[in-house]
């Protein structure tokens, strides 16, 4: 028998658990997704208002939690019966049940991957320190992914906990010992800090944003300074094949800048889940 199959066969509770409770915290990180960069946008207008001198008008509150779910369009209120992870978008086929506007697919597919990489933790880490401290870290990934693949933004308010909440796991030496999550986190900042400077430096662009240095510091307070290269190296090397084939067919010019944030995001993933294949692997190619 194989050996995943048998974790699962010896856990099939906690696997039909972690599912059904990342169904539902993918339906909230779908709020996340939509709602953070907005609140941003609107805080930064307020700033800006507030640092011309502006009279600033009074706004509808607008947070994560208010107002309610609402179809963008028709702005009718989403009913609980209509609110159901993935089963409410089947049942109305993927459509708004008041003005029939077409409900994008990545909200069921985010409610879904949540689910499926929950259940990979619990199959991982087993009822442990470990298996909660994964489940939080990759539903804050998946938030950062979405965000960046649609705004090209990764907000502090998510980066920069992630990574005090890494050097706090790894006190116990959860992952790694603390030592080494402190220097993850140092070097991991550093080393896209300084390639950021040098790439301005000899061609005078912006080669990424701040919010990837400060992804790559969290994932090296997580993981530890020895993992910053083959995180680093397959984020790159996977970003490069991604960027020239979407080049080669037309889909994105060469001065178009591309989210890095995602595959940074992804090979922590990967790393979190399969480290020792991870490091197998890129040793391999060098």
């Amino acid at each position: 028998m194989d050996p995943l199959e048998e974790i699962i066969r010896a856990q099939p509770g906690l696997s039909v658990a972690l599912g059904i409770l990342g169904l539902i915290v993918g339906s909230f990180l779908n709020v996340v997704i939509h709602r953070l960069p907005k609140m941003m946008e609107r805080q930064w207008e307020h700033e800006s208002a507030e640092f011309r001198g502006e009279d600033i008008p009074e706004a509808t509150p607008y947070s994560l939690a208010f107002p309610g779910s609402h179809c963008p369009s028709c702005k009718a209120e989403i009913t609980a019966l209509q609110n159901i992870p993935v089963v409410s978008y089947l049942l109305l086929r993927g459509r708004c049940a008041n003005c029939g506007v077409s409900i994008p697919i990545r909200y069921p597919l985010i409610e879904v991957t949540t689910a499926l990489v929950w259940v990979l933790c619990g199959l991982t880490f087993g009822v442990s320190n470990a298996l909660a401290a994964a489940m939080l870290l990759t539903a804050v990934l998946l938030s950062l992914t979405a965000i960046d693949l649609d705004h090209q933004l990764l907000p502090d308010s998510l980066t920069l906990p992630l990574l005090w909440i890494g050097l706090l796991i790894n006190i116990n030496a959860t992952f790694v010992t603390l030592e080494s999550a402190v220097l993850g986190a140092v070097f991991g900042y550093l080393s896209l800090w300084s390639v950021y400077w040098l790439f301005k430096v000899i061609t005078g662009k912006e080669g990424m944003g701040y919010g990837d240095f400060k992804l790559l510091a969290a994932l090296g307070a997580w993981f530890g300074v020895s993992a910053l290269p083959t995180i680093v190296l397959l984020s790159s090397l996977v970003g490069a094949i991604v960027g020239l084939g979407l080049i080669a067919t037309g889909r994105q010019g060469r001065e178009t800048p591309m989210p890095f944030g995602p595959f940074l995001a992804g090979a922590g993933l990967i790393h979190l889940f399969y480290p020792d294949s991870l490091m197998g692997w890129i040793a391999g190619t060098l």
